[in-house]
This record gives structure tokens, C-alpha cells and sequence, in this order.
């Protein structure tokens, strides 16, 4: 059981949180953050579309340099309103475009780190950052792991490096004959943002065939491979730290083996990832799903875009299973917002790739990802290994989309969790769903269907304050507690 503290806090552990500071930026020479940021790339970008009112989003760690970075671009774009945006309503990966249209932004500049999500509103523009890259000790250290030349290898990379990538590349290949460098699919850069033409950018991995060969686009990130090679015959190094990049990477590449190299402390090393386990872990996820009555669908994000369509799908897909859905959008997802939706048996997060993952181990009802409720709940959909992240992937279009099933009928199996069976879908049932027998105590029969919140609330023990009308005697109003709920004023301190 987790701590008190889950549920309340005083504060005090945002105030004195640390944030990482990028190591190419912890001075506030003008020299590094013109650099850095590429102010005339940004210059030239808001000058040649004619925008009025930028928004500059920066992640906690850049905030420091915000305000210089503003006063250089104020004064070179003297007609040009710009504005700072901090604290984003979710991911600080994703572009927010809603804090934007508050201040009614016509663009937006997107400082360091992305997830390359599509988004749906305004132009952006995408700054990375430029943290320091030792293309020598990396390539000496890689060559150490790597030593045979005839290594198939393919060269990932986190998007602060994406300034050297180049150098790094020119280096290595020089070693390794069959090196395929990755390149980042940027929002508006190189792929179509037109619904027409969905396949690179929209699925985000999706394979085009031509006679030269294959190009395969996952995370963010696509590769050209020829017709003859295999993609599990590569080996994939990955310049960066642990990441959620990183993370999405090994599962979307789960039948390559994985070197990185981390740039910050100089140490490059093979990663010893059960990927297998990993699955396992996703898979008991899912049959939670199946079993679930009642889901809440979580809005984690605002600005990727075709959100609305993958929440519409899933409100039909669950209503076509069965099941009761709720909505909610509560900003940054805490164990504190969710533990208040104990109704809620399983939640389901629409977010970018890089935050549909959480670690369901620190919340009280399990979390999982759009594909993974596709799988409990449409039974056309079946699970073979892959583990897709990207909610674009299901939807019309995407690589693993499905049609669901439309006709009222019903589906019975074994739940791996209870060892009960279980019915799932919206057939011609008995109302109370008692009238099947159980043929032994150790397999009893399930029906999956959803109650309301009212009925789940008249089932509890305790359903609130009593409110007693008439027994209750009546008394004059008095001064009452100062302060909150947590620690009022004439408490004692401890």
C-alpha cells in the first residue's frame, strides 16, 4: 500500500525539486543560447510565414534561459509579439497548442525535447537543443562493443544530437559497411500533413515498398532498408540516456539487439532488457482489461493530433464490448487524481507515444494504452508481440487498424487472471446475469457488463454522510478550523 503522502502533499516537494540543467546551457553567455537555439533559424522561420504572435514553449529545464532568449528575439522582431509558455498542461514533449490559443498564438517554437507527434492547430517549429557530443570517444567506445566491421548497425539517436549526427555518421561508416543512419520524421518537415497522405507521419510505422527497398518509420524516427535484409539482422545504437525514447525504441525494435551510448557521462554499454518479460507485464495488463466493468478514458493530451478520433473509437469499441465509459481530463496524470475514481476499474491513456506508458505498479487501478484496450475489447484484433504505442497505429489508415465488429453478439472465455469465464459484448442476456450456473466453485461463469455509477454507488458499504433530517439538533454557527484539510492552523506541528 502506497503512503499517505500519494494522496496529499504540502508542496514543499515542488519547491525544492531539482531540475536538470542542460549541460550546453548552464551559463547565460549570449554566444551558447544563439547557438543553441538557432535564433536565426527562428528569426528567418517568423519572418518568412509573417506570424504576429509566437509562443516560445520551453521544458522545466530551459526556463532559465527564457527570458534572454526572449529579450535577442524581441529585438530582432520588433513588430513581433513573443511570449514565454511554461508548465505545460501535460508532456513537455508535445506541443501545447491550447495553452497557446489562450494567448492567441499564430505560431509556436518548441524548445528541446520531442516526441514528434503530429499536431493539429498552428505551425511549429522545432528547436532541439545541442548537448555536447564526443564523436571520437563514441565512435572509440562503439568499435570496442562492436568490433566486427561487417556488423549490421543502425544509428539512432536522442534529438538533442541531432546537430552531429552527421559527423558521427561519416565517422562510423567508415568502420561498419552496412551502417543505416535513422532520421527524424519532424511535424511539417518531409512528410505530408494532409489527411490524404497518412502513411510516414500519421501511422508512425508504416512501411513503403519501392523497388530500391523499404522504408520503415517507427517512433518518430524512419530507416531505409534494401529488399534483401532483414530488420532482425541489425543491430540498433542508440546515442542517449534512459529514456521513454529509448523505452518505445526497444519495444518497437524488440527483435534487435540494443547498444547505447550516452553522451553525459561517456559510457557506452549493451542493454540487458527482457523484452519478453516486458510483454508479459503489457499482456497481464490486458486481461485486466477484459475483465474490467467500467473504464475511465483518460485525456492526456490536447494537441496531438486525431485525439478526438481515437476517444470516439474507443467509446464505441467499449460500448460495443459491454462495457460503461467515462472521460476525464485532469492535466498531468498523478496517483492523487486517479485515486479518486475508485468506481474506475481500468484506465485507459490517450497520450503521445513517449507518456501512454506508466508504470501502473505506483497507481491503484491499472493504466493501459489505446492498442492494448483494442485488444481486450475487439475481438477481430489479435495480439502477436508487436507492442504499438502510437494510437494513430488503430485508427483508419494506421498500420494495425481493425475493423471492430457492429452486430450484437457475444463472446465467451477463460479470464488467465480469475480462471472464471467471462462474456463479453452487448448480446440478448438475462438482466441480472444470474441465471447461468456455475458447473464447479473453481470455474464459474462471468458476464462482463457494466453498471452505472449510481448502482456501483448504492453497492458500497458506506455511501456518504448520513443526513439525518430532524435528528440532528440545531446549533449556532461557531468559528470553524483555519487552513487545509492536511494541517489546520491550531494543530500542533510534528
Amino acid at each position: 500500500m502506497a503512503s499517505s503522502e500519494a494522496f496529499s502533499s504540502s508542496g514543499e516537494d515542488v519547491i525544492s525539486r531539482k531540475i536538470d540543467i542542460l549541460p550546453c546551457l548552464k551559463t547565460n553567455k549570449s554566444v551558447d543560447i544563439d547557438t543553441v537555439c538557432e535564433l536565426q533559424k527562428c528569426v528567418t522561420w517568423i519572418k518568412s510565414h509573417g506570424f504576429s504572435r509566437v509562443a516560445l514553449q520551453f521544458p522545466d529545464e530551459l526556463l532559465h534561459i527564457a527570458v534572454a532568449l526572449v529579450t535577442q528575439l524581441q529585438t530582432r522582431l520588433e513588430s513581433v509579439k513573443v511570449f514565454i509558455l511554461g508548465d505545460t498542461s501535460y508532456g513537455s514533449c508535445c506541443v501545447d497548442e491550447v495553452a497557446a490559443q489562450h494567448y492567441f498564438a499564430d505560431s509556436i517554437i518548441h524548445f528541446g525535447h520531442s516526441c514528434l507527434s503530429p499536431t493539429r492547430l498552428l505551425p511549429v517549429l522545432y528547436i532541439f537543443g545541442q548537448e555536447p557530443l564526443d564523436v571520437q570517444d563514441c565512435a572509440e567506445q562503439i568499435s570496442k562493443l562492436l568490433p566486427d566491421p561487417a556488423t549490421k548497425l543502425i544509428l539512432m539517436y536522442e534529438t538533442v544530437y541531432h546537430y552531429a549526427i552527421g559527423c558521427l555518421s561519416e565517422r562510423l561508416s567508415k568502420q561498419y559497411k552496412n551502417l543505416v543512419l535513422s532520421q527524424l520524421v519532424i511535424p511539417g518537415e518531409g512528410c505530408p500533413d494532409s489527411e490524404g497522405d497518412k502513411p510516414l507521419k500519421q501511422t508512425g510505422q508504416s512501411v513503403d515498398q519501392s523497388d530500391n527497398g523499404v522504408c520503415l518509420c517507427k517512433c518518430g524516427r524512419k530507416i531505409f532498408l534494401s529488399k534483401q535484409t532483414v530488420l532482425g539482422d541489425f543491430t540498433v545504437l542508440y546515442i542517449g540516456g534512459e529514456s521513454a525514447t529509448l523505452t518505445n525504441l526497444i519495444f518497437s525494435f524488440k527483435e534487435c539487439l540494443f547498444f547505447t551510448y550516452n553522451a553525459r557521462d561517456r559510457i557506452a554499454r549493451k542493454e540487458n532488457v527482457n523484452v519478453n518479460k516486458m510483454l508479459m507485464k503489457r499482456y497481464f495488463m490486458i486481461e485486466k482489461a477484459k475483465d474490467a466493468n467500467i473504464i475511465g478514458i483518460l485525456i492526456g493530451t490536447l494537441g496531438v493530433s486525431q485525439y478526438l478520433d481515437i476517444l470516439s473509437r474507443l467509446q464505441e469499441l467499449l460500448k460495443n464490448a459491454g462495457k460503461k465509459s467515462y472521460t476525464f481530463v485532469v492535466g498531468k496524470i498523478n496517483v492523487p487524481k486517479l485515486a479518486n475514481f475508485m468506481e474506475v476499474d481500468v484506465f485507459v491513456l490517450v497520450a503521445c507515444p513517449e507518456n501512454t506508458l506508466l508504470d501502473s505498479s505506483e497507481f491503484y487501478k491499472p493504466v493501459v494504452t489505446p492498442y492494448e484496450m483494442e485488444i481486450a475489447c475487439n475481438i477481430n484484433q489479435e495480439w502477436t508481440g508487436d507492442f504499438i504505442t502510437d494510437f494513430h497505429q488503430i485508427l483508419p489508415g494506421g498500420s494495425h487498424y481493425v475493423e471492430m465488429r457492429t452486430e450484437d453478439e457475444m463472446t465467451t472465455d477463460v479470464s488467465l487472471i480469475s480462471g472464471k469465464l467471462r462474456t463479453i459484448g452487448t448480446g440478448d442476456t438475462p438482466e441480472t446475469g444470474t441465471m447461468i450456473l456455475p458447473r464447479s466453485e473453481t470455474l464459474a461463469v462471468t458476464t462482463v457488463q457494466a453498471q452505472s455509477a449510481g448502482e456501483y454507488l448504492s453497492s458500497r458499504s458506506w455511501q456518504g454522510l448520513e443526513k439525518k433530517t430532524g435528528e440532528t439538533p440545531i446549533v449556532k454557527a461557531v468559528e470553524g478550523h483555519h487552513g487545509i484539510a492536511m494541517g489546520y492552523e491550531q494543530e500542533p506541528i510534528t
